[in-house]
C-alpha cells in the first residue's frame, strides 16, 4: 500500500507531520508529542526546555553570519481536536490518524486530521534539518492544550522565551496575514432534573450528517447545530404526542459546532404513527433551512433503544425550553472590519446525568464587553429555567497593530515571493498570540499565517498539499528577510 505521504513536498515538513499523525495528542494528552519534540532536539544537538505545564521551547542556532539577528519565535500548539464520525472505531488515545490522500488534499478516514496545528508544528521542526534555510536565532515554542482552554499559553512564565518577534503558524487561510483575534469565555449551565417511573417503548432519535466545524471560523456559514435540531423535533413532538424523555446528548468540544445528537424517548403503544408524522413534516423544514449548508443532514427514529426512568413532563419541558432559548450563532458583525464576525456564541454540549443536565456554551468576541453581555443573557435564560449558570473564565483577544514593522516586512516579502499582496485580516477565533504577548510582555511584535486548511475540528478536515509548500517557502523567505 502506497503511503499518502509519498513524494510530498516540502519533504522535511511532511516527514515531521507524518510523525505527528502517529502520536496520540488530543488536548490534555500531549505528553507523547512533547516527548517527541524533545527527542528531536536531543538528536540534533540543540537546547530544549520543558516547563511544569508541558510547554516546550527548542532553541535553534542562527545560520552562519546571522548570529546578531533578532530572535524569532515560531509558535504552534501540540494538541489537536479529536472528532470522529459516529461509526468510526478510532481510539484517539492510542490509534494513529488514518490519513488519506484525496487528489490535491490530505484528509483522514472518519476523523479529524490534525493539520490544525500539526502542519505548523512540522514547519517549525523542519528548521532543525533544512540546510538551505537562512535565519537568525530561532525559538520553536510548542504549547499545550490550546484547543480546550489555551492553558499552555496562559501559563507561560516570563523568560521561558526570549524573542520579541513571534510568528504563530496556526492559521488556515493561505495568502492571509492575521493581526488580531477574538477573545472568548465558556458558560456552564446546570439544570436540576427530576425523573418519574418508566413507561412505554424506547426509541432512539438521532441527528447526524451535519458538517459541524470550528465554532469561530465556521459560525457564520449558517450550518446546523445538532442539539438545536434535536430539541426542535422534540418540541414539536410534545405538541402532538405524549412521550417520556430518558436521555439527550450531543456535542463534545467547546470549540466545535455539534454535528450529531441523540435522545431516547418512551412512546405509548399507539404513539409511533403520530411521531413519524411529526418527523416527516419537519424533514421539509430542515431541507429548506439547511439544504445548502448541510445536505447530508439525517433525522431518524428507530426502535430498540434501552429505556430508563424518563424525566417528569415539567422537567422535560424546562430542558427543551432551555436548549431552544439559549442563543447560538452570530451575535454581531464587526463595525471596523468588513465581513468579520465580531461576536458569536456556540451551544456546544448538552449532557444529561441522573439528576442534572449540563449545557456548555462557548462565546467569542473581538470586543471584550460583548462577551460579558452575551454571558449575562445566558445567565438570565438559565434563571428563567430554574438553572444555575457559571462563567468558566476566559482569555483575551489580540488587538491589531496596523503599524507593526513585522507586518510591513511580511507584506513586502509575500508580494516578492508570490507576486500577490497578502490580505491582512483579523480572525473570529482564539489564537495564542494575544495571550503570549500578555504573558511574556515587553512589546512583542506578532503575526499569524498558515496553509489552506478546510473544516478544522471536524472529520471533514483537510489540508491542500501544494499550499503547504507555498506556506513553507514564504516562511523561509520571511525568516531570511528578518535576519538581514
Amino acid at each position: 500500500m502506497v503511503s499518502p505521504f509519498t513524494d510530498l513536498k516540502p519533504e522535511l515538513l511532511f516527514k515531521y507531520f507524518e510523525a505527528f499523525t502517529k502520536i496520540p495528542r488530543c488536548s490534555k494528552n500531549e505528553a507523547a508529542a512533547a516527548a517527541y519534540v524533545l527527542d528531536q532536539a536531543k538528536a540534533h544537538g540543540v537546547e530544549a526546555r520543558q516547563d511544569a505545564l508541558g510547554n516546550v521551547v527548542v532553541r535553534v542556532p542562527a545560520s552562519k553570519g546571522k548570529e546578531g539577528a533578532p530572535t524569532v519565535i515560531l509558535q504552534g500548539h501540540l494538541d489537536m481536536v479529536g472528532e470522529k464520525d459516529s461509526d468510526s472505531q478510532h481510539d484517539f488515545d492510542k490509534d494513529p490518524i488514518p490519513v488519506l490522500r484525496e487528489g490535491d488534499f490530505l484528509t483522514a478516514d472518519g476523523t479529524t486530521l490534525g493539520a490544525d496545528n500539526g502542519i505548523g508544528l512540522a514547519a517549525a521542526l523542519a528548521f532543525l534539518d533544512d540546510v538551505d534555510a537562512v535565519h537568525g536565532p530561532l525559538e520553536l515554542l510548542f504549547t499545550i492544550d490550546e484547543e480546550t482552554g489555551l492553558t499552555g499559553a496562559q501559563g507561560l512564565a516570563p523568560g521561558f522565551v526570549e524573542g520579541k518577534i513571534l510568528l504563530n503558524l496556526d492559521s488556515e487561510e493561505e495568502g492571509s496575514l492575521y493581526v488580531g483575534c477574538a477573545g472568548g469565555a465558556d458558560t456552564h449551565i446546570h439544570l436540576p432534573l427530576q425523573r418519574g417511573p418508566t413507561s412505554g417503548e424506547a426509541f432512539l432519535v438521532k441527528v447526524r450528517g451535519l458538517k459541524g466545524g470550528h465554532s469561530g471560523l465556521d459560525i457564520n456559514f449558517g450550518r446546523g447545530n445538532a442539539l438545536k435540531i434535536l430539541a426542535g423535533f422534540l418540541d414539536r413532538l410534545r405538541e402532538h404526542q405524549e412521550y417520556g424523555l430518558v436521555s439527550f446528548a450531543g456535542g463534545d468540544k467547546h470549540n466545535a459546532i455539534p454535528r450529531e445528537a441523540e435522545a431516547v424517548i418512551l412512546l405509548p403503544a399507539d404513539g409511533r404513527k403520530s411521531t413519524d408524522e411529526v418527523l416527516g413534516r419537519l424533514q421539509a423544514d430542515l431541507k429548506a433551512c439547511y439544504g445548502q449548508t448541510d445536505a447530508g443532514l439525517v433525522l431518524e427514529i428507530n426502535p430498540g433503544a434501552k429505556g430508563d426512568d424518563p424525566l417528569t413532563t415539567q422537567t422535560r419541558d424546562r430542558l427543551l425550553d432551555l436548549i431552544l432559548a439559549v442563543p447560538h450563532g452570530v451575535l454581531g458583525m464587526s463595525q471596523d472590519v468588513a465581513g468579520l464576525v465580531e461576536s458569536s456564541t456556540n451551544l456546544a454540549v448538552v449532557r444529561l446525568e441522573k439528576d442534572q443536565a449540563l449545557l456548555q456554551e462557548s462565546t467569542r468576541s473581538s470586543v471584550m464587553p460583548a462577551i460579558d453581555d452575551a454571558q449575562r443573557t445566558l445567565f438570565s435564560v438559565a434563571r428563567l429555567a430554574g438553572a444555575e449558570a457559571l462563567s468558566m473564565g476566559g482569555y483575551p483577544g489580540w488587538q491589531p497593530d496596523m503599524n507593526s514593522k513585522l507586518l510591513a516586512r511580511a507584506q513586502a516579502v509575500h508580494k516578492k515571493v508570490t507576486g500577490q499582496a497578502p490580505q491582512v485580516k483579523a480572525i473570529h477565533a482564539g489564537l495564542e498570540c494575544g495571550i503570549i504577548g500578555e504573558q511574556v510582555g515587553g512589546g512583542m511584535d506578532m503575526l499569524s499565517f498558515g496553509p489552506h486548511i478546510e473544516s478544522p475540528h471536524s472529520p471533514s478536515e483537510k489540508v491542500k498539499i501544494d499550499s503547504v509548500e507555498r506556506f513553507y517557502h514564504f516562511l523561509k523567505a520571511l525568516l531570511l528577510d528578518l535576519a538581514s
